[in-house]
């Protein structure tokens, strides 16, 4: 590798080191590989971390392959990263440590690659990835049903051998997708959430059915947590761009609630992609804030996708705050992020509409902690009503309405003197003085939801829907769902919608073809059919805004008195009404010009 012959040493001359020398001409040697050569370069390398067992501890493998990386031409970067999860796949059998060792080494090359084009192997990476995940979470929860069965000193290890695998994973996850472009992490969050265990999906390629509820619980978890990682610090253009449907259906389903850690986790997840204008630190832990404008909240005007997001999928977000108030296992930290995701919600989807719909929200959530209909421990209770307030005051000064936030503010100031127990400040600082019971007649200490509508209706907000109590929406999955309280409002709601959609079903009639013969024949084809009008008519009454369904239902309203005094101005003759026989009186036929008539009543009921 010496230019010109070997010269002989002087005093002057440092001898040459060796490895540095190595070193050197690994590193040309590298640089003159093509791509098809490429493997001829990088599988000795693996033959000799494999013989001399250096993956664990792995220095020198990563210092190996960060020569690897830094010396070949950047559009050969993906080759090097396929190469290392195929000897992955190789070595799935062997130890947590030579696993992780070669995972930490993967981290090192894409972090280099991901500054330059990573190319096709994008969702290759993650693919294989995830497919070790499973099978990592598979020997844990294998060596800890077989330490139930012969007791063993070395488990415990085992299971935090393979816990520095599963993190390894999930940082070599979060760090690749969050140095993606916005068009491919947007992807990737798609990608990574379809394999998250969510009840009713039907392709899970990381299928927890052999690993039991504890499996899947620890697939969820890691899984929200490599999401939390890509997440952050993306910035969509529209909110809708961030949560899209097929993101936000699962992120939001009840199977991600049925613990505090798991829902702490969506909400960070939805706090990322919410907050676009950084706001969320300064908006960090519950309290009463005297001044919002010291905040020096970001914010700019809503934008029309927004609002178009918050019409389709509005519902959703605020049947999650309050499914997760009602929760028993719920600590400071869950009160913390529900207070923030309100805040949040205001700061970047509120418009006039909207505040009236999160006010509405606050007023339930209050109802939570009254009426306590599900048996709420006490903390539980006044932190619920803690959050309201906290909330309440946020908001009443974010709108700046004077009457609203001199409302907000004497019931904190009573609170305060007579109950400290349902602010922030005493509640999650104090847990020993809690009342034993709460008086639904001290309204003092209570939002009041007339004194709130008073105060808005005179700045111009339309409050008529004030009045309407918040109700959450339901979906498919509460059929299955644990919670009886969301299992009985499905069943009436469903009655509800089934006799409002009698009409429609009159007006649909399908026309008698070969197709529709055979499709009646078909039982399966008819049930398929049934459950699609059912699915319909349930989302068109959870998604559509509450003006809308007003108007439809008073359309039909009114189509059924045209079609009464049609069928009275077809039917009905002016008999002689003899002395003493029953009369009617038929008082909506003046809609189409019909005189009134005085009929007996068996006429009519013949009819």
């Amino acid at each position: 590798s010496r230019i010109g012959p070997p010269s002989s040493p002087t005093v002057g001359v440092k001898e040459e080191n060796p490895s540095v020398l190595a070193e050197n001409c690994f590193r040309e040697l590298l640089g003159r590989a093509t791509y098809g050569n490429m493997n001829n370069a990088v599988r000795p390398v693996f033959a000799h971390l494999d013989h001399h067992r250096l993956w664990d501890p792995n220095e020198f493998a990563v210092s190996c392959f960060k020569i690897i990386m830094y010396s070949i031409q950047a559009q050969y970067s993906h080759h090097v990263i396929q190469e290392i999860l195929g000897h992955l796949d190789v070595r799935k059998r062997d130890s947590p440590r030579v696993r992780a060792g070669i995972i930490q080494v993967l981290l090192e090359a894409v972090a280099i690659a991901a500054k330059g084009s990573i190319g096709p192997t994008v969702l290759e990476v993650f693919n294989t990835l995830l497919k070790h995940l499973r099978i990592s979470v598979d020997f844990e929860l294998g060596d800890r049903r077989s330490s139930s069965e012969s007791i063993s000193l070395s488990i415990s290890s085992k299971e935090s051998d393979e816990r520095i695998v599963q993190n390894a994973i999930i940082q070599t996850i979060g760090f690749f997708g969050s140095n993606l472009p916005d068009y491919q992490r947007s992807e990737i969050m798609m990608f990574i959430m379809s394999k998250v265990p969510v009840l009713g999906t039907t392709s899970q390629s990381l299928d927890p059915s052999n690993l039991g509820d504890l499996g899947a619980r620890r697939i969820q978890i890691m899984l929200l947590r490599s999401l939390i990682m890509v997440t952050s610090g993306y910035k969509a253009t529209t909110i809708s761009n961030a949560l899209p449907a097929p993101f936000l259906d699962p992120l939001l389903s009840p199977s991600l609630m049925e613990d505090s850690e798991l829902r702490q986790l969506v909400l960070e997840i939805l706090h990322n992609l919410i907050d676009r204008h950084d706001n969320r630190a300064k908006l960090r832990g519950i309290r009463i804030i005297p001044d919002v404008s010291d905040l020096k909240i970001k914010r700019d005007k809503i934008s029309r996708q927004d609002v178009s997001f918050m019409k389709k999928h509005g519902q959703q977000l605020y049947r999650h705050i309050y499914l997760g108030c009602k929760e028993e296992d719920n600590v400071q930290k869950n009160f913390e992020l529900l207070f923030t995701s309100l805040a949040l919600t205001t700061i970047e989807l509120a418009n006039e509409e909207v505040v009236i719909d999160l006010i509405r929200l606050a007023i339930a959530l209050q109802d939570i902690a009254i009426i306590n209909e599900d048996n709420l421990p006490m903390f539980n209770r006044c932190g619920v009503m803690a959050l309201v307030a906290a909330y309440l005051n946020f908001l009443s000064q974010m709108i700046a309405v004077p009457a609203f936030c001199q409302h907000v503010s004497k019931v904190i100031e009573t609170r305060s003197v007579e109950a400290a127990y349902f602010l922030p400040e005493t509640i999650f600082k104090d847990k020993s003085n809690l009342p034993k019971s709460l008086e639904k007649d001290e309204t003092d200490l209570f939002f009041l939801t007339n004194k709130i509508a008073e105060s808005l209706g005179g700045s111009g907000y339309n409050v008529e829907r004030l009045s309407v109590p918040y109700v959450p929406q339901v979906t498919d999955e509460d059929r299955l769902s644990r919670r009886k309280s969301i299992v009985d409002t499905v069943s009436l709601q469903v009655d509800i919608l089934s006799g409002c959609s009698a009409e429609d079903k009159i007006d649909n009639t399908e026309e008698i073809t070969f197709e529709a013969l055979k499709k009646a024949i078909d039982n399966n084809g008819l049930e398929e059919q049934e459950k699609e009008k059912r699915r319909l008519v349930i989302e068109k009454f959870q998604k559509a805004p509450f003006e809308e369904i007003a108007a439809q239902c008073e359309t039909k309203a009114n189509l059924l008195h045209d079609r009464l005094a049609q069928i009275l101005e077809l039917t009905i003759r002016p008999p002689p009404s003899p002395s003493g026989a029953m009369t009617i009186t038929a008082g909506h036929a003046h809609y189409h010009s019909v005189p009134v008539y005085e009929m007996k009543f068996p006429d009519l009921c013949v009819y």
